[in-house]
């Protein structure tokens, strides 16, 4: 695997992996070329290029892509006004959806958590290339 490099800050501790650093780049691209699916790009690659533990490598998505799409939401803000009238209700089910994977996600077991996330991968696909 990476060799790594230990930070502490306090409390705070992290390891520095050129894997990591390489997925958050790609994941960054992509969430900032298509607006959005950074996370699809992100777990594979922490699966592929680090040592990330299967169960986290969903919380970690989350945690990486929340400020890259707050960046993104900040770039997109500064081309022209948002269409907030057509987001709030993706926004409302979205945040609802949110809370209930924090809440019972972690009841779901890692390989069907794989599946499900691979059949969103395949479904996607092929709805963009027909």
């Amino acid at each position: 695997m990476s060799k790594k490099r230990h930070f502490q800050f306090s409390t705070f501790k992290f390891q520095f992996s050129f894997g990591a650093a390489l997925a958050g780049l790609l994941a960054g691209l992509v969430n900032g070329i298509f607006g959005g699916a950074g996370g699809m790009v992100l777990i594979p690659a922490l699966e592929l290029w680090t040592d990330t533990e299967p169960e986290s490598l969903f919380p970690v998505s989350v945690a990486v892509m929340l400020p890259v799409c707050l960046l993104s939401l900040f770039l997109a803000s500064r081309s022209g006004p948002l269409p907030w009238s057509e987001a709030i209700p993706y926004l409302l089910g979205s945040t609802a959806g949110g809370v209930l994977a924090g809440l019972f996600g972690r009841r779901i077991p890692t390989l069907w958590l794989h599946r499900i996330f691979g059949a969103m991968l395949l479904w996607g696909g092929v709805r963009y290339l027909c």
